[in-house]
């Protein structure tokens, strides 16, 4: 069985090769590699151990409130109540449980989705191209790299075309380093190995293939990570730090209010521990304990629902932050248009050809003038299609194969099956030219190039953006030979390439020529072939996407490499814009903001397409509308897109041809490269947002209407209307159930019909402490109205009258839960009540009041009693007026909010 290679970065190509027992053309076979991996095992490294249940348990009692509940507690057994004592345990059990099963199944729900996106890498396996899962690699796999790959292996370079890696991450270096092939001496540091690549770093450029000689912790990365500490402290979102601060100095506020209202009970001649533990149950009362629970909850549940729209979130802010989102700046290849390319159009000296058959059909035919042809009777249709087959690669599987039938970039496949069709294989090809080195693709240069050996000479195969590849030929090749390429005809094949653009086709230009060294440069002197026209229709779920967008307030930008004219054409498909006229800004445009004239800068923020742009250009279009108080997305996905996603407020990479790189820079993922899943995530991000706010409001205008009750009671020295054990249990046990349903709810359909919210926009603002304080002041006013009823219209006694008020309480706040709706929905069918969990809540609540009355011993522990017939009537009248009054308000509003927008539209 082979063995790792010791310093591989000494040996020959050969002697690596024979080392781990592998050929660089056929790889390993599936039993070898299952043999490997029972000896190397998986090629992951040991993660950091996630929160064990033991923790997350004892986390639970690190926080305030149950600091203040155990005070309670050990007062009540100083006092000797040992009832109360107890049942304050029992109420600090039940948070504690609820806290601890509502946490643990959120954190192991957020484990789950980050297996959810595992990086790939391609591979050489028995003679066939394949991708497969990096966790899956084993020592002695043929590893094919190309730009924007991240390194999942330790690897021994086999080729190299122009690669140049970062390896920052190891070495510090930020500057990529160059790569090269021959054996190095021993004794030299890690940042001079020159013809290794090791897991953890990223290609930035060219491409090439390796050799596996270390997987999962016995890479160099593996080395570093076994010293590292690998315990640090999770770093809490924008969003739940803004949470605990509100909730830290809700508590200091109450306490400062239930100092006041202990001490003015005591003077008034009250029981001294009646009135510290009414102080006490006060504080736990007004302090909303679920908010953190529910928080983490409804983060959760809104990654899921996001994974289940096939966008995963690398960074736990961003969902936050996609609420926000003002502007989504969009590439348009895979993203609004469909990315399975096919060749439509083909341009050479004699004419244009039409190519029919869809996608991954190889049967299709050759058309001039709307007449099939074959395409062997023309002299240089062969020719162009045996450039774009060698000039690639993409990988097509046999119909049959069980695999994947294509491995590589859209554009690249589509080349490859319009070979297909004219029975040009690349496999074929490359037995009569074999394959010297490849030149990768340049994004500076646009084009890329293959040099292959033929008849003692060397035949370079180029493939580029068509101005790059005009500029770079001196001939055409012709029916009857090679032709002067001169500005007139270079001007003439523009005008072509711009006819094919109009038809909202993307361009690509193929070139060749024939040399007798392999050293020449293979960007100069070509001979045009011709231009291909390759058609990426629109992705149907696009269009309402989009008009979905515009309906919210988001700008949606189109940021796209390709021709003007092409750009234009989708964007108008797609419903970007309907006008001909549009302005598109050029990428050459898009200098620092700083550079720029007011006029410039508006031109460009206002613009929706902006075409034949750079990934460094994009760093400047972000800064620009972000000066203008945008909250931008920009998609990405090549390496150098990186920079973009991370300057972006949201950086969003495509799962499905992204590079690696661009998708570890990136906070969200899509996995199916659609734009409507953007879309998708930014309307979960809204309600995320809109269902912590509302949770918030449910549960502080609740605790503010009992600590209005109760001190307004004590400050009169009139009977407690509720009493402390009764405040816990509608607080700790009742109020988080219908909490966590409002945690959890679907967004609203008018959530999307809105403008975003500022960025900086708190939780609450003006007019949330606005309702909290009116709702508090209703609901003090019932309970209020409930217990004076009892005593003077029901003639009840104390303990009576009391169980009126906790039991209208109790009810009360389950009722309120409706007022939770937003303004302009309908007041029978809104997003409350189409929400399953408020009714599954409502239940179970109200099963959990009745048996805190009819369960003799929790009912001694109350101190409750059987209300009577007229005692619930009572209680169901009373406990539906903070309903009816708010619902009365909110059809208010609603009817000024609707005049207020008939003013404005009729001005």
């Amino acid at each position: 069985m082979a063995e790792l290679p010791n310093q591989p970065w000494t040996l020959t190509l050969e002697q690596i090769l024979d080392e781990l027992d592998v050929s660089t053309n056929q790889g390993l076979t599936e039993s070898e590699v299952e043999n490997r991996r029972k000896q190397y095992g998986e090629n992951r490294l040991q993660e950091a151990k996630g929160k064990s249940a033991w923790q997350i348990f004892i986390e639970q009692f690190k926080s305030l409130i149950i600091g203040i509940l155990a005070v309670a507690a050990a007062l009540s057994f100083a006092f000797s109540q040992w009832i109360e004592g107890i049942a304050v345990l029992i109420a600090i059990v039940i948070n504690t449980a609820i806290g601890f099963f509502t946490e643990y199944k959120a954190i192991r729900s957020m484990e789950a989705l980050q297996k959810l996106s595992s990086t790939t890498a391609k591979v050489r396996r028995g003679g066939r191209l394949q991708e497969i899962p990096s966790v899956e690699l084993v020592p002695g796999d043929i590893v094919i790299l190309d730009a924007g790959d991240a390194i999942a292996a330790d690897l021994r370079l086999l080729e190299a075309a122009n690669l140049q890696v970062n390896e920052s991450s190891l070495t510090g270096e930020s500057v990529p380093v160059g790569k090269s092939l021959p054996p190095l001496s021993g004794d030299i540091p890690l940042a001079e190995h020159l013809n290794m690549l090791y897991k953890g770093t990223a290609l930035t450029r060219g491409s090439g293939e390796g050799v596996v000689v270390a997987t999962g912790m016995k890479t160099e990365l593996g080395h570093i990570s076994e010293l590292a500490q690998q315990a640090g402290a999770e770093q809490k979102t924008p969003l739940e730090k803004r949470l605990d601060e509100l909730g830290e100095w809700l508590v200091w506020v109450t306490i400062a209010i239930v100092i006041v209202v202990a001490i003015a009970g005591i003077v008034a001649g009250r029981d001294i521990f009646l009135m510290v533990e009414t102080a006490i149950a006060l504080a736990v009362g007004a302090v909303p304990e679920g908010l953190p629970i529910v928080a983490t909850v409804a983060l959760a549940r809104g990654m899921w629902r996001m994974a289940k729209r096939h966008a995963l979130i690398n960074q736990l802010s961003a969902v936050e932050t996609l609420g926000a989102t003002s502007v989504i700046c969009t590439d348009k290849t895979g993203t609004l248009t469909e990315n399975q390319m096919t060749v439509r159009r083909i341009m050479i000296d004699a004419g244009e050809i039409q190519v029919t058959g869809e996608g991954l059909e190889t049967k299709g035919a050759f058309q001039r003038h709307n007449e099939t042809f074959n395409p062997r009777e023309n002299q240089v249709l062969p020719a162009l299609l045996e450039v774009g087959v060698l000039c690639n690669n993409a990988a097509l599987q046999p119909e049959s194969s069980n695999e994947s039938r294509v491995v590589g970039d859209p554009m690249e496949v589509a080349l490859l099956v319009a070979g297909a069709k004219a029975g040009v294989q690349r496999q074929q090809l490359l037995e009569q030219m074999p394959e010297i080195r490849e030149e990768a693709f340049d994004p500076d240069l646009k084009m890329m190039a293959t040099i292959h050996q033929l008849d003692g000479q060397y035949r370079f195969a180029v493939k580029g953006a068509p101005e790059a590849v005009l500029q770079a030929c001196s001939c055409i090749l012709t029916d009857s030979g090679k032709a002067q390429m001169t500005e007139t005809a270079r001007q003439h094949w523009q005008e072509r390439v711009n006819q094919l653009a109009q038809q909202g086709l993307r361009t690509l230009a193929l070139a060749q020529k024939t040399t007798a060294s392999e050293k020449a440069d293979p960007y100069e002197d070509l001979i045009l072939l011709g231009i291909v026209g390759l058609l990426d229709p629109p992705r149907e779920e696009v269009i309402p996407a989009i008009k979905e967008c515009q309906q919210a307030g988001i700008r949606v930008v189109m940021v796209t490499g390709d021709q003007p004219v092409t750009a234009k054409n989708i964007a108008i498909a797609v419903g970007l814009t309907n006008n001909q006229q549009a302005d598109v800004v050029l990428g050459q445009d898009l200098r620092n903001p700083e550079e720029l004239s007011p006029e410039a800068s508006q031109r460009i923020v206002e613009a929706s397409v902006l075409a034949r742009v750079s990934p460094e250009q994009k760093l400047n279009l972000i800064h620009l509308h972000q000066r203008h108080q945008a909250v931008v997305a920009m998609t990405g996905d090549g390496v150098n897109d990186a920079p973009a996603l991370r300057k972006a407020d949201i950086g969003v990479a495509m799962g499905q041809r992204g590079t690696q790189v661009a998708k570890e820079a990136a906070d969200m993922v899509l996995q199916d490269d659609a734009f409507a899943s953007i879309v998708a995530a930014v309307e979960q991000g809204r309600a995320i947002f809109n269902n912590i706010r509302k949770f918030t409001i449910y549960l502080l205008s609740g605790n503010v209407g009992e600590i209005i009750l109760v001190s307004i009671a004590s400050l009169l020295n009139a009977p407690l209307p509720l009493l402390p054990l009764q405040i816990l249990y509608i607080n700790v046990v009742n109020d988080a159930f219908p909490a966590l349903a409002l945690g959890v709810g679907e967004a609203e359909p008018a959530l999307m019909k809105r403008p975003p919210r500022p960025a900086n926009e708190p939780i609450l603002a003006r007019r949330h402490w606005l309702a909290i304080a009116g709702y508090g002041l209703v609901i003090a006013a019932t309970l209020a109205g409930a217990f004076i009823l009892a005593f003077i219209w029901l003639g009840m006694n104390q303990k009576q009258a009391v169980t009126i008020t906790f039991m209208t309480l109790g009810f009360t706040r389950l009722w309120h839960v409706f007022n939770m709706r937003d303004r302009d929905s309908g007041l029978l069918r809104n997003e409350i009540t189409r929400n399953p969990y408020v009714w599954g809540a409502l239940v179970f609540c109200t099963g959990l009041l009745l048996i805190a009355v009819y369960v003799p011993l929790l009912s001694t522990v109350l101190q409750t009693t059987d209300p009577g017939v007229n005692g619930w009537l009572l209680i169901l009248g009373m406990s539906f007026l903070p309903l009816i009054i708010g619902q009365v308000v909110k059809l208010i509003n609603s009817q000024r909010g609707r005049r207020k927008v008939m003013r404005s539209h009729s001005r």
